[in-house]
């Protein structure tokens, strides 16, 4: 009797870890999934996707020192940064706004997300995702 209880809870730790990987798996397909379906809205726009474009990218931060932090890192990758206090956020009291011209594939545009998500994070903050502007003549 007691080995068919020990067995009934070992199977149901094991179904709340498969659904939670599962659940963050999914989560992770979500944003990406955002990525492909905004440049696909862009581009149903008429929007060349092969010419550079501005893009903005837009993160919620808690203080002075992660804005800093990530202006840092993302000036190095030559983005325009500007930083702006946000009067109605008690969590994330500051907006960060990066922009850089930038061809709008997928792969490309879903691996940016994915570091800037954890960019943020490790910051204490939010990546709020990105919106694409007119093109850049070169």
């Amino acid at each position: 009797m007691n080995w068919i209880l020990i067995a009934l809870i070992a199977a149901g730790i094991a179904a709340v870890v498969r659904i939670y990987f599962s659940l963050q798996k999914l989560r992770g397909e979500r944003a990406d999934d955002w990525d492909a379906k905004m440049i696909e809205r862009v581009r149903s726009q008429g929007v060349d996707p092969f010419r550079a474009h501005e893009v903005d990218f837009f993160f919620a931060l808690p203080d002075t020192a992660a804005c800093e932090a990530v202006r840092s890192m993302l000036q190095a990758d030559e983005f325009a940064v500007d930083i702006k206090p946000v009067a109605d956020s008690s969590a994330h009291p500051f907006s960060l706004h990066a922009s850089k011209a930038l061809q709008l594939a997928v792969p490309d545009m879903q691996e940016r997300s994915r570091r800037f998500r954890e960019l943020a994070a490790a910051h204490g903050g939010r990546y709020d995702g990105w919106a694409a502007g007119a093109t850049r003549e070169r």
